[in-house]
């Protein structure tokens, strides 16, 4: 597992007590030397005491040595580096899965097509779901999804990751599962936003709807499935964001609510919420495209244009009244 964060970690953990040998890579060496000591990453994941089995490495080429399956849980902005470092070290064949849910700024790449380009002799497979780290830290019943045209690769993931709490479903469509873990962290923003502005529930579950159709517009015109959208990946995640107080971009979009600046939430949240950085490379993407997103471009105004938030509200409001579902499924297709 590349990346020490707080889902890499309680992935890692997870598959260790199912038994295999795992081990945890990350940059700092202090760091790794403190989860040895102490039995937990109390910088990512405090309270939750990870398996003895788990080994705790900064060494890069000792941490991939003789490994079949190598997890990538790396910001996205670090991606492509850690990626150059490990293509090396990697023998044909070996598994790579991204768990990271972000988009390269200069290239508006998934995590997985980076690593299509720089570790070209492995397979590449995605992990992506309603997956808070935290609960998954304390087992509860939780659900992803692997996504890969590969079905040996997505067994392998099965078989890694499936527990008695922790079940693992399978897709074919890697772009749209990937690109869903990205953008649900835009509309999280959104709706950290409407809670911190006491939003009734009418208005939340507005928000929810028309975050996912307009998610949904967004990745199909890029070539994505839409039926992708009604699953864990799409729907399931989506929930989970916009809902919780473990969500990081929820919280971010609380602080912005309360009227915080957006560096001062980003200080608050203490950990890397992608949506900021996504919520710019959307809207840009979405203006060069021609794709209409109203929830995206007013939460852009606010981040980066200093809109006042209820001005932004308004322009959502004011938006064109569209047809509630796009995409419908035909009768002679059922």
């Amino acid at each position: 597992m590349l990346g020490g964060g707080s889902f890499g970690t309680a992935i890692a953990n997870m598959i260790a007590n199912n038994n295999h040998q795992v081990t945890l890579w990350l940059r700092s060496e202090t760091v790794a030397q403190e989860i040895r000591d102490s039995g937990e990453n109390a910088a990512y994941l405090p309270g939750y005491k990870l398996h003895a089995d788990l080994s705790i490495n900064t060494d890069l080429e000792q941490a991939v040595a003789g490994c079949d399956t190598v997890f990538f849980a790396v910001p996205s902005s670090a991606f492509r580096g850690v990626a150059k470092q490990v293509s090396h070290l990697l023998p044909a064949g070996t598994i790579v899965v991204s768990t990271a849910k972000g988009i390269e700024a200069d290239t508006f790449l998934l995590p997985s097509q980076v690593l299509e380009q720089e570790i070209t002799h492995c397979p590449v497979g995605v992990i992506s779901g309603p997956n808070l780290a935290k609960e998954i830290a304390q087992f509860e019943i939780t659900a992803t999804v692997v996504a890969s045209d590969n079905d040996a690769l997505c067994d392998r993931v099965q078989g890694l990751l499936a527990s008695n709490y922790f079940r693992v479903y399978a897709n074919h469509d890697r772009y749209g599962v990937e690109l869903a873990g990205a953008l649900k962290n835009i509309y999280a923003i959104v709706a950290g936003i409407a809670e911190a502005m006491k939003a009734g529930q009418n208005t939340k579950s507005v928000v929810l709807t028309r975050s996912l159709a307009e998610m949904s517009r967004f990745a199909v015109h890029l070539g994505a499935n839409p039926m992708t959208f009604l699953g864990l990946s799409g729907v399931g995640d989506l929930y989970v964001t916009c809902t919780s107080p473990l969500s990081r971009n929820f919280r971010i979009g609380l602080a912005i609510g309360e009227g915080k600046s957006l560096d001062q939430a980003i200080k608050d949240v203490g950990q890397v919420a992608e949506g900021v950085n996504t919520t710019r490379l959307v809207k840009e993407k979405a203006d060069l495209l021609g794709i209409y997103m109203p929830l995206a471009s007013a939460l852009y105004a606010t981040l980066f244009e200093q809109r006042p938030i209820r001005e932004s509200l308004s322009s959502m409001m004011l938006a064109e009244q569209n047809t509630d579902v796009e995409f419908m499924v035909k009768p002679n297709d059922r």
